[in-house]
């Protein structure tokens, strides 16, 4: 057993409901509908919020017009995430309007960035909560059916709902955040502001959900953080909290996201390369490959030691996927510097990327201190030359896995076609399939017969 924490230990994660209030009571019959904007790290708070209402006497509802609350669980990583939120607002207004009594409110990071701001745009807003307040959802639904508005954007670095039960969708995979907030402060980025601090989730605890996960039938289990293996609970790091749940009997597969390359730890290799649980995959923000760029960003390391990294994982794990995020004009970014993070991701040849222009973003550093001095028309046209090279590294990587068989782990129907499935490698590709005999959660052996640069297509083996 690679291990260092003993799986055996059964703390419980969970403490017991608290006794329901006669005011809780009172508006027990309220349904709270929750709609969820941005990364997984949104997708899991509104597990938490959805497992704060249980817990104290509410119900979920699962539409909009089944619901009396409506909660709006936000982002506030990129610009265009915060106008999709306020436009849509606006169309829940209309709707408060002919349903008086309809509860609104706005949780999360888009609610700890803009502030007053958000009030000022949205003045028929009920409640408002940062990501460190969900705690006092019930008591903020208690003040506004009393009559009054409720905000509470008080930061906590003490604060890691671990005591929360998540209630969770059905399906085969489940999200689990292991280490809230973030210290690295990037130039570019809020989520420091937002988040607040770094902090991490007791191992024994992490380990006892993952067995609870197992027993209400989730194959696959997402590792979340912001900077998810600077995981430190005090005792135990990011490699051995991934032998631990690799240790789980039950758990099919294990992926994380996202991890920073300054704490790629030789523990952290070790658990993916020897881990059979763990997907050969990773997701390792680059953001630039020119590190005078990276430098002005504070990404803590060079493009050198990103390539000596990436070559170094690639030795110990052979056939690792990995994508990476990609950030052109920013701020100082001349066409050298673009160049060089051309070159490098022709070098590297990533699997897949998320790329975007950088815009500047309100309250972080380089909006602060940093000239966005790259004109719109040439962000534009750096971003379609480094989507063209992606499309075609991708396209030739996925090309060259036609022939091969592969184990997929069955996750659903396809979208364009009742008689097939779509489901995903252990590198993290999705695959189309026919289902023939196999039914959701299932691992199959497909042989890929196709491929584009973002889907590969294929046949259950018998």
């Amino acid at each position: 057993m690679n291990s260092k924490i003993p799986i055996e230990s059964q703390l419980p994660i969970y403490t017991a409901a608290p006794a329901v209030e006669s005011a809780i009571q009172l508006h027990a019959s309220r349904r709270v509908y929750i709609e969820t904007y941005g990364c997984q790290m949104n997708v899991s708070d509104s597990e938490l919020l959805a497992g704060i209402l249980v817990q104290n006497g509410y119900e979920t509802a699962d539409g909009l017009e089944d619901a009396d609350v409506v909660l709006l669980n936000t982002c506030a990583i990129r610009e265009n995430a915060e106008t999709k939120v306020l436009n849509r607002l606006k169309q829940l207004n209309h709707r408060k309007r002919l349903q008086p009594n309809l509860i609104l409110g706005v949780c999360g990071c888009m609610a700890q960035h803009t502030r007053s701001k958000m009030l000022d745009a949205a003045p028929y807003l009920d409640l408002v909560l940062g990501p460190d307040a969900y705690r006092s959802l019930p008591a903020a639904l208690r003040s506004v059916a009393a009559g009054d508005a409720f905000v509470n954007l008080k930061l906590d670095q003490d604060e890691d709902y671990a005591d929360i039960a998540p209630i969770r969708k059905d399906g085969i995979r489940a999200w689990l955040t292991v280490q809230r907030g973030c210290d690295k402060m990037c130039t570019f980025c809020i989520v420091p502001f937002v988040r607040g601090r770094e902090r991490s989730v007791p191992a024994k605890l992490l380990v006892s959900e993952v067995k609870r996960l197992v027993n209400e039938g989730f194959k696959e289990v997402v590792l979340l953080g912001q900077t998810v293996n600077s995981y430190h609970d005090g005792a135990h790091d990011f490699g051995d909290l991934l032998f631990a749940i690799n240790d789980i009997e039950g758990i099919e597969r294990i992926r994380f996201t996202s991890p920073h390359p300054s704490d790629a730890t030789d523990g952290m290799i070790e658990a993916i390369a020897g881990g059979d649980k763990v997907c050969k995959q990773i997701h390792l923000p680059l953001q630039s490959g020119s590190t005078k760029t990276l430098k002005a960003m504070r990404r803590t390391y060079t493009a050198e030691t990103y390539r000596e990294l990436v070559a170094n994982m690639r030795r110990r794990i052979p056939n690792l996927a990995i994508s990476t995020d990609i950030i052109v004009g920013f701020c100082g970014e001349t066409e050298d510097d673009f160049m060089e993070t051309y070159h490098l991701m022709d070098e590297i040849r990533f699997d897949s990327a998320f790329m975007f222009k950088y815009s500047p973003r309100e309250g972080t550093l380089a909006y602060k201190s940093l000239n966005d001095d790259v004109t719109s028309t040439e962000k534009g046209r750096r971003l379609r030359e480094i989507i063209s090279l992606q499309e075609k590294i991708s396209l030739e990587i996925n090309q060259e896995l036609v022939g091969c068989n592969t184990n997929v782990l069955v996750e659903g129907q396809s979208r364009r076609n009742a008689d097939e499935y779509h489901g995903r490698t252990n590198s993290f590709k999705t695959i189309v399939f026919p289902k023939e005999n196999s039914k959701i959660g299932d691992v199959v052996q497909v042989n890929i017969n196709s491929a584009t640069a973002h889907t590969l297509r294929g046949e259950i083996v018998a």
